[in-house]
């Protein structure tokens, strides 16, 4: 059996290598990485967001230059393989890649520091093609704080929220602590998502989510991606990701995540254990969940249909 199709609502293959002089290096198709485009399987649609990670280390002017740096690798990378991969912009632009049998690539932003506290390059990111926007990392940035500090959002921050939902780029909740969770909850007004989070009932790390925000994405319509990150999905120390990721799983659809339950698998920039390291093996997870008791409909959705849904109602 094989999915409808696959979308991943987190990866860090792009910036898995330091800016060099030069030529963009190749991280889109790099040897030994989990999601080199020759990995993913052609018989497969496949949307793939890929997220530009800031590190904490890199702040201010030098954070813009790298935003810059690897948005020019991005596009830059696509003319290379023009018959695998086509960078996305909307929802049009991803069905007609999937319809050519593309891997369809979505820009997106992993910590607000690319800012640099300037409202006005919300509109330039926009314009570069970025639709994802992961507000914070594990660290404080001008926006907030991430899930090792106790700060909620900024008045930055919630600003900068009511300018990315305007520029129609969908924000992400992941890495957010609880306080600048309830804060985004007190922002928001359009769906966001939590593109690579799991279920803190399940592992209780504060990474994940707990079930009162599940509830919450969940009344308003967004989107949760399972995280493959090892830590995050078992505190046993345990190597059988596929059972841990299905017992996430049949916990988000007690919550009712029939429709917002998606995969977020954070790639090339987690701990990921043998079974799921490669793009390919997503296909050995899809067949696992049918075998253990998730119904044909639900997995799909899971895998592709509610991803798919929400990127036509909200790209």
């Amino acid at each position: 059996m094989k999915p409808t199709g696959i979308i991943d609502l987190h990866c860090d293959t792009l910036t898995a290598i330091k800016p060099c002089p030069g030529d963009f290096p190749d991280t889109l198709n790099r040897e030994g990485s989990h999601l080199a485009l020759s990995k993913i399987p052609s018989h497969i649609k496949w949307v793939q967001t890929y997220g530009i990670f800031t590190p904490p280390s890199i702040t201010g002017q030098a954070a813009v230059d790298f935003f810059n740096y690897f948005t020019g690798s991005f596009y830059a990378q696509a003319q290379r393989y023009p018959d695998r991969f086509a960078p996305c912009r909307s929802f049009g632009d991803i069905s007609a890649a999937l319809d050519q049998g593309k891997v369809a690539g979505v820009l997106a932003v992993e910590g607000g520091s690319v800012l640099n506290g300037k409202l006005d390059l919300i509109a330039q990111i926009a314009q570069a093609g970025v639709r994802l926007f992961t507000l914070v990392w594990n660290n404080p940035n001008e926006l907030g704080s991430g899930w090792d500090t106790q700060e909620g959002l900024t008045p930055f921050g919630k600003e900068a929220i009511r300018q990315l939902e305007a520029n129609r780029i969908i924000v992400d909740a992941s890495h957010l602590n609880d306080t600048g969770f309830r804060d985004l909850l007190d922002t928001a007004r359009r769906p966001f998502v939590a593109s690579h989070s799991n279920a803190r009932a399940v592992t209780p790390h504060n990474r994940n989510l707990p079930d009162c925000f599940i509830r919450e994405i969940v009344d308003r319509k967004g989107l949760i991606g399972l995280n493959y990150h090892m830590p995050f999905l078992s505190d046993r120390g345990s190597e059988n990701s596929f059972e841990d990721l299905l017992r996430h799983t049949e916990h988000f659809l007690t919550l009712g995540c029939e429709k917002v339950l998606a995969l977020g698998s954070d790639f090339d920039g987690a701990q990921v254990a043998p079974c799921l390291d490669s793009a390919e093996k997503v296909l050995c997870l899809y067949d696992y969940f049918i075998s253990h008791g998730i119904p044909e409909n639900t997995a799909n959705d899971i895998f592709f249909g509610n991803a798919y849904s929400f990127f036509r109602e909200n790209l």
